[in-house]
């Protein structure tokens, strides 16, 4: 028998979190026999990125009722079966630590149906729910409610049922509560952990810094070091005597710091950070009639490249994009050879610039268009991005297309002051590394972020 469940959370610190929304069915592997379906109030306050993300918020919890109020009913529901869900280690999480605040253990058997699908449906593009039941034909609605997601893992299960003939893998899924992986010790540094975005600094017995890195979640990747098998794990579990933090909220200033930090302190157990991370950059130079033209090669080269990527797919991928945006020409971007016009001049999705029929100072002017978008070169600007608490930004300084700093501003004024936004910055190394990551960021997020241009 199983409980195919599903719970919508306030979201916040790890087990801080409290439910808002909890959807049952049980399940003896033909059909549903029973379900549960409610909202809960948390008795806390819900994140605005949750209330975003599922549409519930504080009000429509009023008057719903208390976990205390449905927990017979879950507990009773769920007696004698298998928990499943989809990334079953959360939601079986989520209701163990409701049931503690109760004073009551509550233990189940658990299926993961993230594990499942991975192991009967392999090189799927996306295991997430709303990816993977897309990709199967499953309809789902009412997606990041606890009714709509649950009802779809329903499908999604017994597809995976039908799929296991055996049944061995699901024999072998079946997971029991098991003891924890983590040494005492190890687990009293997680308790006093953040679950957000920062950079972290892992010390030896004397205190000296044997490992930095960065994380948009520091409680859950350190844990995945302490938990890891890796040889880098193993390292870090034999000699790690604490852990310190330092919130970022921004995670751009998280990389740039790590960045920064690492060529510093240079901790035994880094790899330095390497150029070659950004494997290749697009850059352009002008031809014999003219034109502009754009390239993608090794990010090797001397010069600054207009952005740089981290594959050549990816850097392809931005070229094509920038092709239809701007209407620029396939010969004079690289992506196709050829010695007459270009495939797109046939189609009319190229103004000729390719056989000299667009003139070079038409074409040129939507190549710099392209270009001053996506580069900061000579350019004065500020790149404001998220702080470590609602009321602040953070704040990247572009100073003549040089980086020179970061810090956090929580008025108005100090942003539109630059004498005072100064004298907030932290200043740091305008080296390639630091170039390619903030180009990279802006690249990704530019929709989300807010940039400013100044004037010295």
């Amino acid at each position: 028998m199983y409980a195919i469940l599903d719970i919508e959370t306030t979201g916040g610190k790890f087990n801080e979190e409290g439910i808002t929304e909890i959807a049952i069915y049980k399940f003896d592997g033909h059909e549903i026999l029973d379900q549960f379906i409610s909202l809960v109030n948390p008795e806390r306050d819900i994140q605005p990125f949750v209330v975003n993300l599922t549409g519930i918020n504080n009000k429509m919890l009023r008057n719903a009722p208390k976990f205390y109020e449905v927990a017979k009913r879950i507990f009773e529901i769920t007696e004698d079966c298998i928990i499943v869900a989809h990334n079953s280690s959360f939601d079986y999480r989520i209701l163990k630590t409701e049931f503690k605040r109760l004073g009551f253990q509550f233990k189940r058997k658990t299926l993961c149906t993230v594990e499942l699908s991975k192991q009967l449906i392999p090189d799927m593009p996306s295991y997430s729910l709303g990816k993977l039941t897309r990709s199967l034909g499953i309809a789902i609605s009412d997606r990041h409610r606890a009714d709509g997601d649950a009802k779809a893992t329903v499908k999604l299960f017994k597809m995976l049922l039908n799929k296991d003939l055996k049944k061995e893998i699901i024999k072998q899924s079946v997971k029991t509560v098991q003891k924890s992986r983590i040494a005492s010790n190890l687990k009293s540094i997680i308790e006093d952990l953040p679950s957000e975005t920062g950079v972290y600094y892992i010390h030896n017995n004397v205190g000296n810094i044997i490992y930095i890195g960065k994380s948009n979640n520091i409680r859950k990747r350190i844990t995945q070091h302490f938990t890891g098998s890796n040889s880098k794990s193993k390292k870090i579990q034999a000699l790690v005597h604490s852990v310190s933090y330092e919130k970022t909220g921004s995670e751009l200033v998280a990389l740039l710091k790590e960045s920064e930090e690492i060529k510093k302190n240079k901790p035994v157990l880094n790899r330095a950070l390497r150029k070659h991370i950004f494997s290749h950059g697009l850059y352009k130079y002008v031809d014999k009639n003219g034109y502009v033209n754009l390239r993608i090669e090794s990010a090797s080269k001397k010069e600054l490249p207009i952005t740089t990527f981290t594959n050549r797919q990816s850097a392809t991928s931005f070229i094509n994009y920038a092709l239809t945006t701007f209407e620029l020409c396939q010969k004079l971007t690289g992506l196709e050879k050829t010695k007459t016009s270009c495939f797109n001049y046939g189609l009319k999705e190229c103004l000729g610039a390719c056989i000299s029929k667009e003139s070079p100072e038409d074409y040129n002017q939507r190549v710099s268009a392209f270009i001053d978008l996506y580069s900061y070169e000579n350019k004065n600007m500020l790149i404001v991005d998220r702080g470590r608490a609602i009321h602040e930004k953070s704040v990247v300084v572009i100073e003549n297309g040089a980086f020179k700093g970061l810090g956090f501003f929580d008025l108005n004024h100090q942003i539109n002051n630059l004498d005072v936004l100064m004298s907030l910055i932290t200043p740091m190394s305008n080296n390639r590394d630091n170039q390619h990551i903030i180009q990279s960021y802006v690249r990704r997020n530019k929709k989300r972020l807010k940039i400013k241009t100044f004037n010295i």
